[in-house]
């Protein structure tokens, strides 16, 4: 007896579907050019593999059965789904990447790189892109443990790990905010770390894997909220529950319409440099214009997936959306 896997071929499923768009064996097998016991054959195979009946003989023509019409639909999604692959061979046998993993720091604009995705989507590519996000040493992390490709908004100092390069992106400044009706928000002048270690702090959860990840602008012994994300930060800071630095850009609209007030610290926060990190073996070159390109090394160009990325987050403009543009309009 045949397997499944040795009759339910592409050639079998569109002997099916002649079949069932003639209605008989015979149409069928004058349509394809073999003679109808091949053809009955076949679909007896089919059968048997399947142990189902796929075509109901009763009456002279060949009505499919609720068994066969599901084989057939599922079949015609196989054959559609078989022409994508080999679609998709193609072209990464021109040099784009079958899959693209992006790790994003949550204080990248989601918007900018949403936007970034949609600009590479239009390219048309075989390329399927994976986008993570992580936060603060968890993002480099993802980049030199081989999980990501590309890393935007590293907030670590990053090493010369072998095989992974990077470049600044530009930094990203913070205010100390309180919603109003928060304790601290009628303090005058510059609070102290004494009166800052009174009041419960929030932070942000390093997604590192390794080690205790990194803690900033916290106090030893003050109450600490954790949370996930910079947008769960924003938000425990808006209801008061919490009081900590937040980047000037995301709480840049709050401050404006009087839902957070800033406060001048004596623990000041300078801005974080930022960088964008891949793997890979390229250099960065500067054509005639300034413009940055990328030149192959002796371990290898990256895919045409990356090197558009990388092409995009070389433009100044694109480096200060993807810092500052957390409010889309």
């Amino acid at each position: 007896m045949h397997s499944v896997r040795d009759v339910l071929t592409p050639e079998a499923l569109g002997l099916m579907e002649a079949v069932h768009r003639t209605g008989s064996l015979a149409a069928a097998a004058r349509e394809l050019g073999v003679v109808p016991s091949a053809l009955t054959y076949r679909v007896r195979q089919m059968e048997d593999a399947l142990d189902v009946l796929l075509f109901d003989r009763s009456s002279r023509q060949a009505r499919l059965t609720d068994a066969g019409h599901e084989l057939l639909r599922e079949g015609n999604r196989l054959l559609i789904e078989l022409d994508a692959v080999a679609h998709r061979v193609r072209r990464v046998a021109t040099g784009w990447e079958p899959q693209l993993t992006i790790t994003a720091d949550g204080v990248v604009s989601s918007t900018t790189l949403f936007e970034l995705c949609e600009a590479f989507y239009a390219l048309n590519p075989p390329t399927r892109l994976r986008i993570r996000s992580e936060t603060l040493s968890g993002t480099w992390e993802t980049l030199v443990s081989g999980q990501a490709d590309l890393a935007i908004g590293c907030v670590v100092e990053v090493s010369q790990s072998r095989g992974i390069l990077s470049r600044p992106m530009g930094q990203l400044a913070f205010v100390y905010a309180v919603a109003p009706h928060h304790p601290l928000a009628g303090v005058t002048g510059s609070i102290s770390d004494e009166l800052l270690q009174r009041h419960r702090a929030v932070a942000v959860a390093d997604t590192t894997l390794r080690g205790s990840g990194l803690s900033v602008g916290l106090l030893g012994g003050q109450d600490v909220l954790t949370v996930p994300t910079m947008q769960h930060k924003l938000e425990a800071q808006l209801r008061g529950m919490g009081c900590g630095f937040l980047p000037e850009c995301l709480a840049r609209p709050y401050i404006a319409a009087g839902r957070l007030v800033v406060k001048t610290v004596d623990r000041r926060r300078s801005p974080m440099p930022m960088s964008y990190a891949w793997r890979g073996g390229t250099t960065a070159t500067v054509k005639k214009g300034g413009r940055p390109a990328l030149a192959p090394s002796a371990s290898g160009a990256p895919g045409r997936g990356l090197s558009w990325w990388l092409e995009q987050l070389a433009s100044p403009l694109t480096q200060l959306a993807l810092l500052t543009r957390h409010h889309s309009v």
